[in-house]
């Protein structure tokens, strides 16, 4: 899967069982990170290679020459009329940062979204997080709200966007 734009030599692709533990590894060297269990990883892997569920997640790798760079988990849930995706993660190493791998993994879980009938993309994001803020809205999403007090560990608002996919991407 290569989204337009994305920085040469990026490769975005499924999850595979066999990324597990440099998933769980990337995850737990940022702070920032949500912090699931193995596990939970392991569904979403599984969920990726089967059809059928109302519930549907999406886990994408980013990865340059072998090496994971970062990661990130899309999920829909199935809507009738008008079907919403999340960005529920995005994580990407840190010595990897502002060379585009964010980006193409947003990228890649719009497209995700999109082939599977979302209407927008929303997610959440640290107030603080002012370079993740600056990433979503150069694609397009749009702040729609705020939810006070949402992370912990400092305690911080979240900001609330969405991405139309309707009107293209």
């Amino acid at each position: 899967m290569s989204p337009s734009g994305i920085s040469p030599g990026i490769d975005i692709r499924p999850a595979k069982e066999t990324d597990l533990a440099e998933i769980v590894a990337l995850e737990r060297t940022i702070t920032e990170a949500p912090h699931w269990p193995e596990k939970e990883y392991a569904a979403m892997i599984i969920q990726g290679q089967s059809a059928g569920s109302l519930i549907k997640r999406c886990l994408l790798i980013a990865e340059v020459e072998g090496r994971l760079l970062g990661f990130g988990v899309g999920k829909m849930i199935g809507i009738a009329h008008e079907a919403i995706a999340e960005l529920e993660t995005l994580v990407v190493d840190k010595d990897a940062r502002r060379q585009g791998v964010g980006k193409a993994l947003c990228e890649a879980v719009a497209v995700w979204s999109r082939q599977h009938a979302a209407a927008g993309l929303e997610l959440e994001v640290r107030t603080g997080n002012e370079a993740a803020i600056a990433l979503y809205n150069s694609l397009g999403f749009e702040i729609t709200g705020r939810r006070r007090a949402s992370y912990q560990q400092p305690v911080e608002d979240a900001v609330l966007m969405r991405l139309n996919l309707e009107k293209g991407f």
